[in-house]
């Protein structure tokens, strides 16, 4: 079985809501979105639906260019996955999906999680609920807390995360793959001209010896 990539982004925007999270959880990059491919070019998770107002969330496909996100501070993290968990993860969040306008942002259980008090709601998720949510059937996450208690640190302390990338959302450049291959092809046309000029250095020797 092939291997795929999972593609997290832990983000902190700076606003009024998140400085508050912050000052609860007592860590930073308190937001949390997957993504499929290494672009992010589209980018999953609940939250604002008008980067303007904080009060209208739900279903979310993030635009990590746009204004209220290029700023943020941020940390890229991958996760290796069989290619069965990979096409899971992809139809739990295709559910959401198909019924995004059910679906809202749950303020209340943030509520409950500042207050330590667990509240489960239908239809209703904040960010690293929902990751932990579509996350649960591939037995990737070990997570012992109702989700509702889940943070964006406790899916970053997952086993097998791996970081990829810390800094500024808006200066991420994804690895050029043709790039990267054209210097592979580089490197091993100088090993192999090396390899060429060695032998020859090498037969000269002896020859010179006899």
């Amino acid at each position: 079985m092939g291997k795929r990539t999972l593609y997290f982004l832990f983000t902190d925007t700076g606003t009024n809501l998140s400085r508050l999270i912050n000052f609860f959880t007592r860590a930073s990059l308190n937001h949390v979105s997957i993504a499929f491919d290494e672009d992010l070019s589209t980018v999953y998770s609940f939250g604002r639906k008008r980067p303007r107002n904080p009060f209208i969330g739900g279903f979310v496909t993030e635009e990590i260019h746009g204004e209220f996100l290029r700023n943020s501070n941020c940390a890229i993290y991958t996760l290796t996955v069989s290619e069965e968990q990979y096409k899971t993860i992809q139809n739990n969040i295709k559910v959401f999906e198909d019924k995004k306008d059910d679906y809202r942002y749950n303020f209340l259980g943030l509520i409950g999680y500042l207050l330590r008090v667990e509240i489960e709601r239908e239809n209703a998720y904040f960010c690293s609920q929902f990751i932990a949510t579509i996350m649960e059937d591939t037995g990737l996450f070990e997570l012992k807390q109702p989700f509702c208690f889940v943070t964006p640190t406790d899916i970053r302390q997952q086993k097998g995360m791996e970081l990829m990338y810390e800094g500024i959302l808006g200066e991420y450049q994804p690895i050029d793959k043709e790039k990267l291959n054209d210097a592979s092809i580089e490197v091993e046309t100088l090993e192999r001209e090396e390899s060429i000029i060695f032998s020859i250095s090498k037969k000269m020797k002896q020859l010179v010896i006899r």
